[in-house]
């Protein structure tokens, strides 16, 4: 069924309403009509089986039928501290890694980043990510949509207190240890900070200073990755690794 995060206001008890762009896209795109199923999501990690009682372009009503737990979000909290990037690499990594099951992204200034003009988050760019974000968790079947944080500074991004459990940063030397041989306790941490720095790599006064703040590097493998692939595919396996990646 298709799902769809509301805002909290469209729903009054066991009715729920939607307007504007959902109730075309239910009407003119999908074409549903009443006695069609769909999800309604709070993005408080609950989710809402509707069946329609009235379509419209401008309006969509609905009945509630079931509440459940949504099924689509890690138990895991992963922020993914991620080196500012081209704007479509960028929403790259917003769109794979939500429907991977990041929790929280934080656009990262590093000494090595193509881009360091964090202005290049303007309200018309917040404003596109936000629904990339949120079209990737309605697709993926997620139960909240992701934060998006804004832009920082390296050393701020080091001492951010909600990386407080287990601080993970990816690094393209081959030669360290990888994220297995960590030996990450599956029941332990319940909130993970990931960084994934810029094309090269983290430069050596950054490894230093986020060695010291406590942050555990881990190589990715013998192949060298683009940074907006490193996003992805470290997430995955941070989750894997946590057993958040199980049926």
């Amino acid at each position: 069924m298709n799902r769809f995060f509301v805002d909290p206001a469209g729903m009054q008890g066991d009715r729920v309403r939607l307007d504007g762009q959902q109730a075309r896209q239910i009407c003119r795109v999908l074409r549903l009509g009443a006695h069609d199923r769909i999800v309604v999501l709070d993005n408080g990690g609950t989710e809402y089986e509707v069946v329609l009682t009235v379509v419209g372009p401008a309006e969509v009503m609905g009945g509630i039928v079931e509440r459940r737990p949504a099924q689509g979000e890690p138990l895991v909290d992963l922020t993914l501290y991620q080196s500012l990037l081209a704007r479509d690499k960028f929403e790259h990594v917003l769109q794979k890694c939500t429907e991977v099951g990041v929790r929280r992204f934080v656009p990262v200034v590093t000494e090595r980043s193509l881009v360091r003009n964090a202005r290049a988050f303007n309200e018309d760019r917040l404003g596109r990510w936000v629904r990339i974000l949120t079209e990737a968790a309605e697709q993926s079947g997620r139960g909240r949509v992701p934060e998006l944080g804004s832009p920082v500074r390296f050393e701020q991004a080091l001492a951010d207190p909600a990386a407080s459990d287990l601080r993970l940063m990816a690094s393209p030397c081959v030669e360290g240890p990888s994220l297995r041989g960590l030996g990450l306790d599956l029941a332990g941490p319940k909130a993970v900070a990931l960084f994934i720095g810029p094309e090269g790599g983290f430069a050596p006064r950054e490894e230093q200073l986020a060695r010291s703040a406590g942050w555990r590097p881990f190589s990715l493998g013998r192949r060298v990755l683009r940074t907006e692939t490193a996003a992805v595919v470290a997430s995955a396996l941070v989750l894997h690794q946590l057993g958040q990646m199980e049926p």
